[in-house]
């Protein structure tokens, strides 16, 4: 039944259906439009359209001109068919009226816009054919909008199964989050822009010759290459002799022809941003701003842009898409159906048997067809054995096919021995394919997708070897057989299963990204395909390459400019921001797409999730029992403990060894007894406070575990045991007591309970029910889940209960068992690292007794040696950063915390030898090939101090730690063997010191090992060690993609070979084809500039020079071997280079084979880099915990880190009255006077918009306007100053920032009407720059991003140092091996390694990727094409091919494939953080709001921190989700009031505190919390349900004795008064008195008790009779408490009502009467000269109890 109804829930949800209603209502004149065949033929015919419509330019009528013809004929046949359609749905529909109408249907409008388009298309073209209009006119543009009917094909797809609402909701959160983070790149895209124009302004100074005339600049007029320069003397680069630097727009070019790219104004600046951000051209708009302007501008302005918008800000792009693509993933998991196996689908699995005795699953081939082959074929066939031959055999194929290589024009054999191998291999195969056929039958054998692929390797290689066909393009058949090999390991074969099994979101997400290629190829084919001077859009096959190049982002920015100069000034901003939006949704959203699919098929389901984080304990458990091998190794030698010999003793026998552990355990037994007596006495003492008991236990448990590790005297051990067992049968009794009192029903002693325990049970029925707060739900889960785990009364009864009731008990049972199973798996893991910590210590003192030399440093210092006590001490001192104060345990409030924290982050000695170390490195900084350390006796001083600082350091640790055979020895890990290796290297060379070093020797070699230096700074930060750890503990997911990768490079590469070995050279002028006729000199022109758009004038040349002729391959690559053929794909893998390739092959070998380099780079970027993106964020969060992490803990991770941002609101209240500064609180806090000051914030940044210079006329009004702004600031501040006072306002940091730019800006106002020169104007300027950054603070969006990148850089600062460091390393080895390489291409007076910092500048150029390649093939410069020297490295200018290869591949995989990722992960687990919806938070915006106001109400001073008792107060004014309603959950109050008395022992709380101890309670712990975390939090609320008990307990045993002697005392003044009238009466009558007459109304007052009260005493006396602290018996009513009883002339206190109680109450009460009466009645006595008088009143007081006492004489003795 619970199916049905599940199932019949989900079948009436409605379903989400985003395509065209097809489904028409029947018509009898009209049947064909609900064919369904109909629809397929429109699908088809869509397509149609858009290959008419990409064939449709006048280039490609030029070269075929029946295709003018061949489209007329299909637009008009298409044209027809849709007009029938849209006539047929409009007399259906009807065209206005209706619900369904034509006009109100969008996919209907869609289609009629596509037929109207198809129309003016039609039009146009027969008007092109009648030459009426020409081919090449704009309106051709008419045509733009018809590639988009190719979303009528596609759009059938737009149906989930899922309600329309969640969809819709799903998209606009996304679609507002892209918006957000697009209004983010905006922001700092016009911060950028603002900073550029006025830090740089034009790049219009060139060096040209010196006779260059106004209105005649050329290409001879410029500077080879053009060179930029500075008019100022003392900045930027200086023209050479023979040229002069003249501003080229004063020489009369214009904008178009100086390029659009600049800083010039607003626009264009913005524009130069976005260019440099995108890592593509930005170097060289550096290069020109250091000539043209000073450097430090430069370098400042264009690595922060690089790292904050390239690195941080477009990254949150991915984290956007990656956060929506999960939301959706679980949302269309139905669509894209679950996670399976790798298993086939033609195997069943059943259960085997193992040898172990255990059972697994066993995949079972019993639905599979078997053929006809013989029984021994078929078990041979199904062998490993081979299974393993036939991979081997691949494994030859390929190595021989990667053997293959280019062989000389002179060899033209056709069969060679690469021929005759194929032919071998393919017959092999093709067998192995027919044995498969045979023993499985074609059925069986067709139903495996792997032989399938195989099937097809067969079919395509059998083809491949007829010699026609040879090395054409069936070779992809040959050389895809490197795929087979995947079947080798089981891990590689899982994870491309992982990554590629569920190909349904992969190849979706693929034929999307082709269709969006052709769409916009097509579109940007009919903008551009009439202008003139533009190639790169004339036909569809150059269009899609020019978009498909813009889509990877190499030389996309020449694409643009090439575009832009062609269309002309006027069209030029509407060009580029058409490509910039295309590149922006190409690069930022697409490609962060293919990292969101890869990385939702890594991600686990989230049932697998708990289950690896028990599995990982279970296993960091096993690993913590096994001790290093390097101490095991003391196992294997026989047990030799140390013996020492008692002497001194008189006995006649000799007297054996003892060992030396046995004989320390008397020495000095009275200290130890004394001492261990001194730690019991307090804590028995100290039973009466709380807090010390406590302290007490936990002392008693410490002195307990050490009592058991050492021999006490038995007198020692027996006081501890006793009085620990005393302390835990008091814990028992009292825990024992609460839970009696808490869940009993009836206490009328605590009614909150009762309370709630009927509110549990439902006896408040009538009640309304209110909603309930988390804290509320959370805390009772908790009770309920206790309760369970106790099994309490109310669920053991089921007698009468009806099967509702039964039904919840069951199903309370089994949540009890699924409760009690979580439980004892998670003890199971406690005990069992508990018991590996202590079986390692056991093994540990073990080794340590039986071994003399374990522990020892070098087998020679003792371990207690008073020499290694002082090394151990130098070793480990460091500074105490604790914040607590270890006597009374409150927090430190100190002012310089992180400082503190900083300081002991690390020992005394690491801070030594880091500061040793940075010195060294900034020493080394100063050494370059021109002055070298061995020759400059200043760079050796800090050699010397290395190295003598690092022996001390050693040595000191060596003796303290030991080297290797100890516990904590140095070399113990690989940071240790680092240490010592830096250590020998420095201090070889410091004692060769070689005066000649040769290139490519081992003195070389030892210098750039000496260049590792650096790295020993993650040795000494822990922090730096992480992030090594967490690069190295993803190896192996980063291996596998590796593999993947060279596997598709080989592919790629074996198919190169083949096809272009020996094509790809050619002569190096053009105009030369033969190889024979290549011989003689030309001359070659030479690029001037790529910025300058000048052209030639008639009979102008442009400058060259004169060059031979040579036959040779392309500079940098060529496929003559496989090994060339693989450095030139993993260039194009990097993205850079490839055009190049891809233009090379198209012109030498062919247009056709264009397509082998788009597919590779396609794969290569679209998958593999990609690839490599997710891969290192999923490693990323596996090492940080948070990948195997369910939903809710994920949550719960995102909420503590949120809470740990959150500050305090420093907003003060608003004034009590309503005078004038209330007025002004009202006006500066509303919403309206927010916007205002905004929108006025923007428009003073506006000003900005062109550079301010003295010279230029428009600076003095922007000024003034700026002037006017700055005073409408201050009137700002100054309403808030009244409004909030000045103390109030000084408390918020954005207040304190806006009272500074303000001074900041009256300070400039002042000196810019006393000065007026360009310094004042540049202060103007950067006071306007910093208001721009406060409207972050005033726009909730860009405030959590900016939060979001604040934070990812915080977190990110060592993985920063750690990529620094590296960089760093990677620059000292630079400049040792090419530091005096000749220029080139692009190793120049910019980029080079002459130095340290120049060396930097390049790497960091590298990072970027921009042109790395092209520097690399630079330095590996061989002769004869530069000038070696055999003695020394500095004098020659060659470089190294292979120390270059290493060098720039290892470093561009490690830095740009690994540690950039690793910020990507950064920026995504924070965006995650700031940017969760409503619904996935624990605790809202909202909640944490509400928390930040009442907070601001109670602290009233504004410090963060509050008493304890005030949280009293605070927690009674929650409301909302956060409120604690002390009716319902009283003992919920109780709890968190007690936890924040004791997180610092009472002393005062914190913001943070109290934020923290919410959160717990409003989650449900054992839901969000982890393993470790879980047990710890437990343990904690326990402990405080328990103190409060205790507490409880305690407070009502007061308010018993309170009682009670409130009653004594009322006793003690009725004999007071008694005792006075009898003294009147013997004074006067000298006779016993007469009592019977006295006060008779008290009589009847006494006698007349409300009958009421007596069952509530009942019960109370039937509940806690037990107890020996029982007052109930003496509880009465308020009314009758304090009046005695009269009778018969005689006064007695008044009896309890019950017997069972009486005894109890008589004892208590007589025993108070003996103890405290008497102190009472002698205070309460006014008369001093009556000594007698008080005898005879205690004679008679007990003459009276005597007589009336109800019970027998035993009672008189408590008196």
């Amino acid at each position: 039944m619970l199916k049905r109804k599940q199932s019949s829930r989900v079948e009436a949800q409605p379903v989400t259906d985003f395509g065209p209603d097809e489904s028409l209502s029947d018509n009898a004149d009209i049947l064909w439009i609900n064919k369904p065949w109909v629809h397929s033929l429109l699908r088809i015919c869509a397509i149609i359209s858009v290959i008419s419509v990409c064939m449709n330019t006048p280039v490609t009528f030029e070269h075929y001109p029946p295709l003018q013809y061949v489209t007329f004929t299909l637009d008009t046949l298409l044209m027809f068919l849709y007009t029938a359609e849209m006539i047929a749905k409009m007399h259906i529909r009807g065209i206005v009226k209706g619900d369904s109408s034509y006009v109100k249907d969008r996919w209907c409008v869609f289609d009629g816009f596509m037929v109207f388009c198809l129309w003016v298309s039609l039009v146009l073209q027969v008007f092109e054919i009648a030459d009426i209009v020409d081919q090449m006119s704009p309106w051709g543009m008419l045509r733009i909008p018809r590639p988009l009917i190719m979303i009528r094909a596609f759009r059938i797809y737009f149906r989930f199964e899922l309600p329309r609402t969640r969809i819709t909701n799903i998209l606009k959160r996304s679609g507002e989050q892209i918006w957000s983070v697009s209004i983010f790149l905006i922001f700092f895209l016009l911060l950028y822009g603002i900073l550029g124009v006025q830090m740089f302004g034009t790049f219009t100074y060139h060096c040209v010759v010196n006779d260059t005339k106004p209105g005649n600049v050329t290409w001879n007029s410029l500077a080879i290459p053009d060179t930029h320069c500075s008019p100022e003397l003392e900045e930027g680069y200086q023209c050479p002799p023979g040229f002069k630097c003249m501003d080229l727009e004063d020489l009369g070019l214009s904008r178009q022809e100086l390029g659009y790219s600049g800083f010039n104004e607003i626009g264009t600046s913005i524009f130069t941003v976005y260019e440099a951000s995108s890592q593509e051209g930005w170097v060289f708009l550096m290069y020109r701003a250091i000539d043209s302007f000073p450097c430090w501008r430069s370098y400042f302005y264009f690595i922060t842009l690089i790292f904050f918008l390239a690195w941080l800000v477009k990254n949150v792009f991915i984290a956007v898409i990656i956060e929506t693509f999960a939301e959706i993933r679980v949302q269309f998991q139905q669509m894209w159906g679950s996670r399976s196996s790798t298993t086939s689908t033609a195997t069943t699995q059943m259960f085997h048997e193992d040898a172990a005795g255990g059972w697994q699953l066993v995949a079972v081939d019993v639905n599979k067809p078997q053929g006809r082959a013989p029984a021994c074929l078929q078990k041979m066939m199904r062998s490993s054995v081979f299974h393993m031959f036939i991979l081997s055999m691949v494994t030859v194929d390929v190595i021989v096919a990667a053997s293959n290589y280019y062989k000389g024009e002179n060899f033209r054999r056709q069969y060679d021995e690469f021929y005759l191998a194929e032919v071998a291999f393919t017959v092999l195969f093709d067998l192995e394919a027919l044995l498969k056929i045979w023993c499985l039958g074609f059925t069986g054998y067709i139903s495996s997708s792997l032989h399938k692929f195989e099937l097809l390797l067969v079919i395509g290689t059998t083809l491949h070897v007829y010699p026609d066909l040879y090395h054409s393009q069936f070779t992809y058949f040959q050389v895809l057989r490197v795929v087979r090999l995947i079947k080798i390991s089981p891990a590689l074969e899982d994870f491309v299963y992982k990554i590629f099994g569920p190909g349904k979101k992969l190849g979706s997400l693929v034929v999307f990204t082709a269709s969006l290629l052709i769409v916009m190829s097509a579109i940007s084919l009919q903008m551009f395909c009439f202008v003139e001077e533009l190639d790169r859009f004339t036909t569809f096959p150059r269009a899609f390459m020019s978009m498909f190049q813009i889509l990877t982002q190499e030389g996309w920015v020449d694409v643009m400019d090439q575009t832009l100069n062609a269309v002309g000034h006027m069209w030029a901003p509407v060009v580029a921001i058409y490509f910039i939006l295309y590149h922006l949704f190409a690069t930022l959203i697409l490609l962060s797409l293919f990292v969101a699919v890869i990385l939702d098929n890594l991600e686990l389901d989230e049932d697998l999730k708990k289950l690896k984080q028990l599995k990982q304990s279970e296993a960091n458990a096993d690993t913590k029992e096994k001790l290093p091998l390097r101490l095991r190794i003391f196992e294997k030698f026989p047990n030799r403990p140390q013996m020492v010999k008692i002497s001194k003793l008189p006995s006649d026998f000799t007297v054996p060894k003892i060992r030396e552990s046995f004989m320390k355990q008397f020495i000095d037994r009275q200290q130890q007894d004394t001492c261990c007596l001194f730690r019991i006495l307090p804590s028995a003492s100290s039973c009466s406070c709380d807090r010390s008991k406590r302290s007490a236990i936990e002392d008693n448990k410490y002195i307990d575990q050490k009592l058991r590790k050492s021999v006490f005297s038995i007198r020692a051990r027996n006081l501890l045991e006793k009085e620990t067992a005393v302390t835990k049968i008091l814990s028992y009794v009292l825990f024992i007591l609460c839970v009696q009192i808490t869940c009993l029903s009836g206490a009328p002693f605590f009614p909150r309970a009762c309370t709630r325990q009927r509110m549990l049970s439902g006896s408040f029925e009538g009640q309304p029910a209110k909603e309930r707060s988390i804290l509320s739900v959370q805390h009772h889960i908790r009770q309920e889940r206790r309760s369970l785990r106790h099994g309490s009364n109310s669920q053991r009864i089921s007698r009468g209960k009806s099967l509702e009731t039964l039904t919840q008990d069951h199903s309370n049972t089994v949540r009890y068992r699924n409760a009690q199973r979580e439980d004892s798996e998670i003890k199971m893991i406690q005990e069992k690292k508990e018991q590996a910590e202590m079986k390692r210590k056991v093994q540990e003192e073990e080794l340590r007794e039986n071994h003399p030399y374990f522990d020892k440093p070098l087998f020679i210092v003792g371990r207690e040696h008073r020499f290694r006590n002082f090394c151990r001490v130098v070793v480990r001192a460091r500074f105490n950063a604790s914040k607590t104060d270890p006597v009374t345990g409150a927090v430190k409030n100190t002012k310089y915390h992180q400082l503190y924290d900083l300081l002991g982050l690390v020992t005394y000695l690491d801070w030594v030898m880091i500061v040793v170390t940075i010195c060294s490195c900034i020493s080394m900084m100063f050494e370059s090939p021109f002055r070298r350390v061995m020759h400059a006796p200043t760079l050796q001083i800090a050699e010397y101090v290395f190295v003598i600082f690092m022996s001390i350091e050693l040595n000191l640790k060596i003796m303290a730690d030991g080297l290797f055979f100890t516990p904590t020895a140095v070399i113990r890990d690989f940071g240790g063997v680092m240490d010592i290796f830096i250590y020998l290297v420095s201090l070889i060379f410091l004692c060769w010191m070689p005066q000649n070093v040769p290139a490519e020797s081992g003195a070389q070699l030892l210098m750039v090992l000496r260049c590792l230096r650096p790295l020993r700074i993650f040795k000494l930060v822990p922090q730096m060690r992480k992030v090594v750890r967490e690069l190295f503990s993803g190896f192996k997911e980063i291996f596998l993609v590796s593999i993947l990768l060279l596997t598709l490079m080989l592919v790629f590469a074996s198919f190169g070979v083949q096809l272009f070995a020996g094509k790809l050279a050619k002569c190096n002028d053009p105009n030369i084809i033969r190889r024979e006729d290549c011989n003689g000199i030309f001359r070659i022109n030479v690029s001037v500039s790529k910025n300058l758009n000048l052209k030639l004038r008639p009979g102008e040349k442009k400058p060259g020079f004169w060059v031979p002729r040579v036959w040779a391959n392309p500079r940098n690559f060529n496929f003559d071997n496989v090994g060339n053929a693989m450095l030139a794909l993993f260039e194009v893998l990097s993205l850079k280079g490839w055009v190049e390739v891809r233009d090379v092959i198209i012109h030498r070998v062919g247009p056709i084979h264009g397509i082998y380099i788009h597919v590779f780079v396609f794969l290569g970027c679209m998958i593999g880099l990609t690839l490599f993106v997710g891969v290192v964020i999923a490693n990323f969060n596996e090492n940080k915990g948070t990948a195997l992490l369910t939903v809710d803990q994920r949550r719960w991770e995102d909420l503590k880190s949120r809470l740990k941002i959150a500050q305090p609101l420093h907003l003060p209240p608003r004034p009590d009255n309503d005078g004038f500064r209330a007025k002004m609180y009202d006006i500066t806090q509303h919403p309206f006077f927010k916007r205002t000051i905004a929108l006025l914030v923007l428009a003073q940044s506006v000003l900005l918009s062109v550079k301010w210079d003295v010279e230029d006329p428009v600076t003095v009004p922007l000024a003034t306007m700026s002037v006017v702004f700055t005073f409408i600031f201050v009137l700002e501040v100054t309403m808030k100053i009244i409004a909030m006072s000045p103390a109030g306002f000084w408390q918020s940091r954005r207040n304190r920032y806006d009272l500074l730019v303000t001074s900041l800006g009256v300070l400039w106002v002042v000196l810019h009407f006393a000065l007026l020169n360009a310094y004042t104007y540049m202060m103007g300027a950067c006071v306007i720059v910093f208001r721009f950054f406060s409207i972050c603070g005033k726009h909730v969006t860009l405030k959590m991003l900016l939060l979001t990148v604040v934070v990812s850089m915080y977190k990110s600062f060592f993985i920063i140092v750690g990529m620094f460091l590296l960089l760093l390393c990677y620059a000292f080895a630079g400049v040792v091996l090419f530091g005096t390489v000749k220029y080139g291409e692009n190793i120049n007076r910019h980029a080079n390694f002459s130095s340290a910092g120049k060396a930097i500048t390049v790497l960091f150029r590298i990072v970027t990727g921009e042109d790395w390649n092209k520097i690399m093939h630079d330095c590996m410069v061989q002769p004869p094409f530069c000038t070696p020297d055999e003695f020394t490295y500095w004098a020659t200018d060659c470089g190294n091919y292979a120390g270059a290869l290493m060098y720039f591949c290892s470093f561009y995989v490690i830095i740009a494939y690994i540690m950039l990722n690793l910020l990507v992960a950064i920026i995504v687990e924070n965006f995650s953080l700031f940017y969760s919806t409503e619904e996935d938070q624990l605790l809202s915006y909202n909640d944490l709001r509400h928390f930040q106001i009442i907070w601001n109400m109670v602290d009233d001073k504004r410090e963060g921190v509050i008493p304890t008792f005030r949280v009293k107060f605070l927690l009674r004014l929650l409301r909302g989700r956060l409120e604690v309603d002390l009716d319902k959950d009283k003992l919920l109050f109780k709890h968190m009031c007690y936890e924040m008395e004791r997180l610092h022992n009472g002393g005062d709380v914190t913001f943070h505190d109290v934020l923290s101890m919410l959160s717990y309670r409003s989650v449900d712990i054992r839901k969000s919390l982890q393993l470790e975390e879980l047990l710890a939090r437990e343990q904690l609320e326990y402990t405080i349900e328990e103190e409060v008990a205790k507490q409880t307990i305690r407070m009502w045993l007061k308010k018993c004795l309170k009682r009670i002697r409130a009653k004594q005392q009322q006793s003690c003044s009725i004999i007071h008064s008694l005792r006075e009238s009898q003294q009147q009466e013997l004074s006067r009558f000298l006779n016993p008195p007469s009592i019977e007459t006295t006060q008779p109304g008290e009589d009847t007052s006494a006698n007349s008790q409300d009958p009421s009260t007596q069952p509530e005493t009942s019960s109370q006396q039937q509940l806690l009779s037990p107890t020996l602290s029982d007052r109930g018996g003496s509880r009465q009513d308020a009314g009758d408490a304090g009046k005695p009883q009269r009778k018969f002339g005689q006064w007695r206190l008044p009896s309890a009502p019950k017997p069972i109680s009486h005894s109890v109450s008589s004892v208590n009460l007589r025993f108070g009467g003996r103890t405290t009466m008497k102190s009472v009645v002698c205070k309460m006595n006014p008369m001093t000269d009556t000594a007698s008088c008080g005898s005879e009143v205690k004679k008679w007081w007990t003459r009276q109890l005597t007589v009336e006492s109800d019970e027998s004489g035993d009672d008189l003795l408590d008196i």
